[in-house]
């Protein structure tokens, strides 16, 4: 049996790239007291969607499965308004490094926003 080629879509695996990317940007901050409590706010939203979606993948009906992508959802665009924040106030100089992560928070969002949208017209017909 062959395997799967290796270009398939893969969620989980775009979600914990995510993550990684949020966690180097959190670490980049500096200590004082505006960015430590920033970087523990998107620390905390960033990485979120992730075991979300793990619990997604588990549950237990309909209406939970949606439920958990909800949460995620939530968090990325709490993510974002965290992102803006940083690039309007300026604390990360370069945007090169912003711009690109905002993009993506963007994407995840319509994907989420997607997915909710055909689990919830799955689960009504």
């Amino acid at each position: 049996m062959e395997d799967e080629p290796k270009n398939t879509y893969d969620l989980e695996d775009r979600l914990l790239n995510f993550g990684v990317r949020i966690i180097v940007l959190t670490r980049s901050l500096t200590g004082d007291c505006a960015e430590r409590h920033i970087g523990n706010q998107l620390l905390r939203s960033g990485t979120a969607p992730l075991s979300h979606h793990g619990e997604a993948q588990a549950a237990e009906s309909p209406a939970d499965f949606i439920h958990k992508l909800r949460l995620s959802l939530k968090e990325l665009r709490e993510t974002e308004r965290w992102l803006k924040l940083i690039n309007r106030a300026q604390i990360v100089p370069k945007s090169e490094k912003l711009a690109p992560l905002l993009d993506e928070t963007d994407q995840l969002i319509r994907i989420f926003v997607t997915s909710i949208s055909t689990a919830e017209k799955r689960r009504n017909s």
